[in-house]
């Protein structure tokens, strides 16, 4: 006999209660921790809202005060852990962290600004002593009210709106303007960029410097091509396969990201153009250069965007201050390998 299978509800978070209640999670904290300067009425309602919702801050009021006790932790939030590009991330602040005895609590974003939000009270509910973040949400000024005042954010990979901290991320627009500039430089003039969704910083960053680069060569904007909302390979592989099956196809390819790039190579092989089509990838490929041709490349630098991240968070855990948040802008490195030294067909025009 099959035993039954029940699956539990979804744990209420603190932010749900906060926003049944009307309130602010700063709010929420002082009423189940019995703190100073809440009006009785909306300690009331707060508390009406937890039983409402059967939230059970007992198990975590512990937890949501915050100590100077340092617990040698820091909570780290990636695109996902199983990309490639995020992983040598992780890898990096590691490497960093494991020789000041510190442990590194790693979560995946996955594009979903609610797990963004989940994640970081998780992490703040286990009380560690910094945050590393990758962002989605449209705005991060949530962890005003989440985030103690004495924990220090680091963002990576995406600059945050709304919330004023450190930042340490790629030259998203130098690289894409790159990549189309070599490009337009081997002769292409009909080119299509390729990109995640809109909604995401670096995307809108990247389409950004293509549209400098075809400035730059009086190519106007409305000739070239430009697909967003393509998160993964099999969408970039699709898109591609329609691209090339139309009229005035692109000669050249510049794609946003490296899963982007794994489905343009796809599509490309698929309908024998891997030849005669011109392809540069924002972000190395694995085994890139073992292709024929070659998949050329705007590089990104994974490790050192890792390394900066995670000094640059012990030195403020260090310093106990907070000065003005800056951002850090990691280079990128165009590698030729063949794929985007392909110069445009005869038939190919202008």
């Amino acid at each position: 006999m099959t035993p039954l299978s029940v699956s539990k509800p979804p744990r209420v978070t603190i932010r749900e209660v906060a926003q049944h209640a009307g309130v602010g999670i700063k709010t929420v904290s002082r009423v189940v921790n019995s703190e100073p300067n809440v009006a009785p009425a909306t300690a009331a309602r707060v508390r009406a809202s937890i039983e409402a919702l059967q939230w059970e801050p007992d198990a975590h009021a512990s937890n949501l005060r915050r100590t100077t006790t340092r617990t040698r932790s820091v909570g780290l939030l990636l695109g996902s852990v199983a990309n490639p590009f995020s992983a040598t991330i992780h890898r990096a602040i590691e490497d960093v962290a494991i020789h000041r005895d510190v442990a590194v609590f790693a979560s995946s974003l996955d594009d979903d600004p609610e797990r963004e939000i989940a994640a970081v009270e998780a992490f703040v509910r286990r009380k560690v002593d910094g945050l590393i973040l990758t962002c989605v949400a449209e705005s991060q000024a949530y962890l005003t009210e989440l985030v103690p005042p004495e924990m220090p954010v680091v963002f990576i990979d995406r600059e945050p709106t709304g919330f004023a901290a450190d930042t340490v991320h790629s030259d998203n627009v130098g690289g894409a303007r790159l990549a189309a500039r070599h490009l337009l430089g081997f002769g292409h003039r009909r080119l299509a960029l390729l990109i995640d969704r809109r909604a995401i910083w670096t995307a809108r960053e990247r389409e950004r410097g293509f549209l400098a680069a075809l400035d730059e060569f009086g190519v106007p904007a409305g000739d070239a091509t430009i697909v967003a909302d393509l998160s993964d390979q099999d969408a970039a592989e699709r898109a591609v396969m329609t691209l090339l099956g139309a009229p005035d196809a692109p000669t050249a390819i510049v794609s946003g990201q490296n899963l982007i790039t794994v489905g343009a190579v796809h599509a490309l092989r698929k309908l024998g153009h891997h030849r005669d089509v011109a392809l540069v990838g924002f972000d190395d490929v694995e085994l890139a250069d073992l292709m024929d041709p070659g998949i050329s490349v705007v590089a990104q630098r994974p490790q050192e965007l890792g390394r900066l991240a995670a000094d640059r968070l012990f030195s403020l855990l260090d310093a106990g201050e907070r000065p003005e948040p800056a951002p850090v802008v990691v280079p990128v490195d165009l590698i030729p390998r063949g794929s985007g030294e392909i110069r445009p067909g005869p038939s190919a025009g202008s």
